[in-house]
Formats: structure tokens, sequence, C-alpha cells
């Protein structure tokens, strides 16, 4: 077949299949090309899912009746200075995104320039253009998308529900809205509840838009290395999510899902969360443009770092510093969820004007050691116990307070200091996990704090610092290594030897020494030696698939990580083993000392905290 050129309306079809792969790309390109023009607010309204109508208004500095004519050309765009491709300080750049939308859509754009009388509006339908003509308008630019992909209908089939396709437009609005809270943003329509976000702070903004809750539980973070600096909130290990979507990443203000970023995150929660959970995060990198390519993908969803060691090295050290720094700390959900279960249901049954509240058993009141005295035929009929109703406020009967169960441990206030080396009850109840009252059921901890209890499950509390200690003693003393008397030699593709090769230095820190072995091999020297006996051909082969999908591997530091915390629960305090007020209160303490201590090697909180006044609340005293 003979080469042909391709037409321009063909042209424009294909960029608009890379450039706009939904409504809510359309949304993005539009918004984005309002922050670059200044906009101070920008409101958003969408129909249909945005399949029928998208009319994105702002108040930027607008377009003259010359550049509103170029913006709908090809390859036509005010933000690169110099054609320079490494130097890039806005959101867009391509000059791609009007003429596709115009080449799949009815687009009508009307701006005016703060230096004009009046305002010019231009409209571009399926690739077919209307000349410039006057328009009404204050100030800024207002663009209407209407029949999105009509041109192109092969891919209106293939978009979801008016719903989903309305949901994925507020979650890019909602992450334009985060990297930038100095701008007002508004999101409206017939398809959907009203969104407004009012200018504000950065932390303002984040409690605007992932909600007060994450911002509770979530630690600052603060880290700078080699002109790259990283600063926002990453949640609390036991604050977590059966999926990604709390995950937010910026890069010089533009919201990405970038692998080496998803990985560092990964590895930076690396042993503090269950394999199956997620942390929440919002986390900005700012760096020299020069240092980043952003024109990798033409969503520019990816980016693609200079020195992605650096930026990766940054982001686990820097969160995992913070978790470790920020000293136990219970989550409000987990105090929340407590204070849910132990709340009545229902009103509590009326008090009978001839029978006491005290005649209110457990079903095994008869083996209490204070259950009233069994009813004779003389004794008074009212002083018989009633049959037991339903239980109103608790999780489990055995948790109820009417099972009248002896506590393991003296529960009452102790007016001495415990018995252990410098122990103070009333300067230990400042503390943050304060003083050991009680032991319940030899399994949990009851401490009184200045302003609430703490509940502790010591077997949970216990693992954690005995894991911690651990690997601090792997750290300081070095993976002790098992040489093999024969090495193994492991045949691979070269792009996986070259990977494996790289980062040789960073394996023989975990205990496995990797050799060139000619050309598509490696040789297997030494092992770590608490795996024991292992596969190593398939340790080996994961590690080069885990730097070819991720550009860098924890595979053998992770498996260290299960041996030590496998070595950790079987060591630590078993639940059902009674401690005494010095054991509790040491354990308490060493809690406060060790990082990550509020949840155990399976993600699992160690403790839940009440505050007094949610007691009080429970029980109606407030």
């Amino acid at each position: 077949m003979a080469i042909k050129k391709l037409s321009d309306a063909v042209v424009n079809r294909i960029a608009a299949g890379e450039v706009v792969e939904r409504p809510a790309s359309v949304v993005k390109e539009l918004v984005e090309n309002a922050l670059d023009a200044g906009a101070r607010r920008i409101e958003v309204v969408t129909a249909g899912g945005g399949k029928s109508l998208i009319r994105v208004s702002d108040d930027g500095r607008g377009m003259t009746r010359a550049d509103l004519e170029l913006a709908v050309e090809r390859h036509c765009t005010s933000k690169l200075t110099e054609d320079d491709l490494l130097d890039i300080r806005t959101l867009g750049f391509r000059g791609e995104a009007l003429p596709s939308i115009g080449a799949i859509a009815e687009l009508t754009i009307a701006s005016r320039h703060t230096d004009e009388p009046h305002g010019w509006e231009i409209a571009v339908a399926g690739g077919r253009l209307t000349p410039p003509k006057p328009a009404a308008l204050t100030a800024g630019t207002r663009v209407e998308v209407k029949e999105l992909f009509f041109a192109t209908p092969a891919r209106l089939k293939f978009l979801k529900s008016d719903r989903a396709e309305a949901t994925a437009i507020t979650d890019a609005v909602r992450r334009l809205a985060l990297a930038h809270p100095s701008i007002r943003f508004a999101l409206t329509g017939s398809d959907r509840s009203a969104l407004d976000f009012p200018a504000a702070t950065r932390g303002e903004r984040i409690s605007q838009v992932v909600g007060r809750e994450f911002v509770s539980n979530a630690i600052p973070i603060e880290a700078e290395r080699e002109g790259v600096r990283l600063s926002g909130l990453a949640g609390l290990p036991t604050y977590n999510r059966a999926n990604t979507l709390q995950q937010f990443f910026f890069v010089n203000g533009r919201p990405v899902r970038d692998k080496l970023l998803l990985g560092a995150l990964k590895g930076a929660y690396r042993d503090l969360l269950a394999g199956s959970r997620h942390p929440a995060v919002a986390l900005f990198i700012d760096l020299d443009p020069h240092q980043v390519d952003v024109n990798v993908h033409p969503t520019k969803a990816d980016v693609r770092f200079r020195d992605p060691g650096l930026v990766r090295g940054l982001v686990v050290g820097a969160v995992r510093q913070a978790l470790g720094a920020s000293g136990p700390r219970a989550t409000t959900t987990g105090a929340a969820r407590t204070l849910e279960a132990l709340r009545p249901r229902g009103a509590p049954p009326p008090r009978s004007p001839h029978r006491p509240a005290t005649a209110w058993q457990s079903s095994d009141w008869r083996a209490s050691p204070y259950r009233p005295v069994t009813p004779t035929a003389e004794s008074d009929t009212d002083t018989l116990p009633l049959e037991r109703p339903a239980p109103s406020g608790f999780e489990e009967e055995q948790a109820g307070f009417a099972d009248f169960a002896m506590p393991s441990a003296d529960a009452r206030g102790h007016d001495e200091a415990p018995d252990y080396p410098g122990g103070d009850a009333v300067g230990d109840m400042a503390l943050p996990l304060g003083a050991a009252r009680a032991q319940l059921h030899e399994t949990y901890i009851v401490a009184q704090t200045e302003d609430g209890i703490v509940i502790v499950d010591q077997h949970a509390a216990h693992e954690r610092l005995v894991y911690e200690r651990l690997k601090t003693a792997l750290a300081t003393r070095g993976v002790a290594r098992q040489i093999l008397l024969i090495p193994e030699v492991i045949e691979l593709p070269e792009e996986d030897i070259s990977r494996l090769l790289d980062r040789a230095d960073e394996l023989a820190e975990t205990g496995l020494v990797l050799e060139a072995f000619g050309p598509g091999a490696v040789a297997v020297r030494e092992t770590p030696s608490m795996m024991g006996e292992i596969d190593i051909r398939g340790l080996v082969t994961d590690l080069a698939d885990d730097l070819a999908e991720w550009e860098a591997s924890t595979r053998v530091r992770d498996r260290l990580d299960h041996i030590a915390a496998t070595m950790a629960c079987h060591g630590s305090v078993r639940a059902g083993r009674r401690l005494k007020a010095a054991e509790m209160n040491a354990l308490l303490r060493d809690m406060e000392a060790t990082p990550n201590s509020g949840q155990c090697n399976h993600g699992r909180p160690t403790f839940v905290e009440l505050k007094l006044s949610d007691i009080e609340r429970l029980f109606g005293r407030k």
C-alpha cells in the first residue's frame, strides 16, 4: 500500500485518542489551562457524567482574538519559553488539548483579555472551525464542551455510566484542588452533589478535600535532600485503607500516579501494615524542573526523575523517620469504634418501682461471687432476680460488666507507686500511655492517663518491642551470611543481569552476594543464614522482576523482616499470662520509647485510647 498523508481531521482524532481518554481527561486539561492563566477562581459544571456538558470558567488573564484563533490549532502554546522542553514550569505545554477536544466534540471558547474592551468567542465542532465573533464576558475564559465523542462514537461506547464518569471528574478536580490550595474550586452539575473548596492554606485544603479524620490521624512530613523537598502528611499505619484512592502525590504542583513513588511509599510502610492494606498520604515533591521529565506520557500522569534513587530514598527515609519519631499514637477511628461497641443500642429497660435495678443479672449469675442472696419462701418477692434482657450495648456478652467477672489484677486506683524501679503512679499518668491499673482476661492492660484510659493488647505490644530489637541488632551487627559450597549459577536475560549487578552492593548488605558469571548469568555465592535452605533461583528471579517493575526491590529485606517478625511473635509475652504491676508499667514505658509501637508486626493496633470526655458522654454525664 502506498504511503499517504493523513488528513488534519484524522490526525486530530488520533491525537484526541491519546489526550482525551474520558470526560475527566477533558476537565483536567481545561482546569490546568485555567491555572496556567493565573486564575484565582475556577468553576466546573458537568451534565451526564461530562458526556453531555463540561463547562469550565475562570477569572484568569484571558485571550485576545488572535490568541483565541491560535489556541485551537495544533501545537500552539504560550507556555514554553525559547522552546526549552527541559524547563517546564506550567501544567500544560503540548498545545494539543483544545484542538483534540474540538475534533471529537462541540467546543466553544469565550475569552476576554484584560487589555481588550470586550470578549471574543470561537467554536469548533468535529474539527470544523467557526470564525471568532464578539462575546459578552466580564473577564477570564469560559470553555464549553458538549456531546463529547460524538465524532468518534466507538470511543463513546467504551465509557462507563454517568455516575462513574462523574466520580472520575470529581477525583480529578479534588487532586488539582489539593495541588493548588490558594485557588477556589467549585464543582456543580445536574449529575452530582455540589463541591466548593474556598481558597485556603495547604493544611486547610487537605482537610477540605481528604477530610478532617485523615488530618487528625496523620503526621507532618518535612524533609529536603540535594535540592529535592518533600512535604505533606502521612497517615498513621493503623489509619489504613483497602485501596490506594487516598494516596495523593504531587510533583511541582502536578498530580501524578508514578510507579516509583508508589513503590517508595510501599517501602516506607513495610512491616507496618498488613499486606492487603494501604496507607493514606498527601505528599508534595518540589525540585528543579530540569531534574524531572514530565513529558513521558500525553496525559502527564507519569514522570521520570533524573535521579530516581535520590527521590525514592527521600520518600522512604522521611516517612519512616516521621512515623518512628511520632511515638505511640492511637487513631481516632479506633476509639470511635470502641465507643460505638460500648454505646447502648436502645433505651434502657424501665425501672419498676417494685423491683430494684440490681435485679438485672447475667445468664450465669449463680457462678458470680457477687450474686444476690437466693430468695426463700419467706423473702420479699421484690428481690427475685429478673430474666436478663438482651445486651443493649456491648459487642460480646463476656465483655459486659454484667458478667461480674473478677479482674485478673487489682483494678482499684493505687495510692502508692507501683513496685518497680523509678515508678511513680501520679507521674506515670502524665506520660502518653499512663499508669497501669489492671489486667483484664490476662490479655489486656488498662492504664490511666491524665485525660482518659488506654487499653493495651499485651501480646501485640510486646511482639512489636521484640521485633524492633531484632531489627536493631540486624542493622548494627549486620546480617550473618552462609557461604555456598557450590555457587548457584542462574541464567537470566542480560537486562535482568544488569539490573541485579547494579544493585549488588545493596543486596550484599542484606546477606545476598551476587557476581557476574559470563554473559547472561549471575552466580550466587552467599545467602543470609537466617533464611536457611531457600529457593535461590526463585528468589533471584523475583528480585529481577521487582527491579524491572519498580526500579527497586526489598524482597530480601522483606523476607528477613518476616523471619524476625515470626521470631518476635513466638518470643513475646503471650495472651493469657498474668502480669505484675511492675511488668505492666515496664511494658508501657518500653512502648513509649520504641518506634512504631502503635501497631504490631501484622499491622494491627497495639492499644486503643479513650478520652475521659468520650467516656462521660457514653454514660450521659455530658
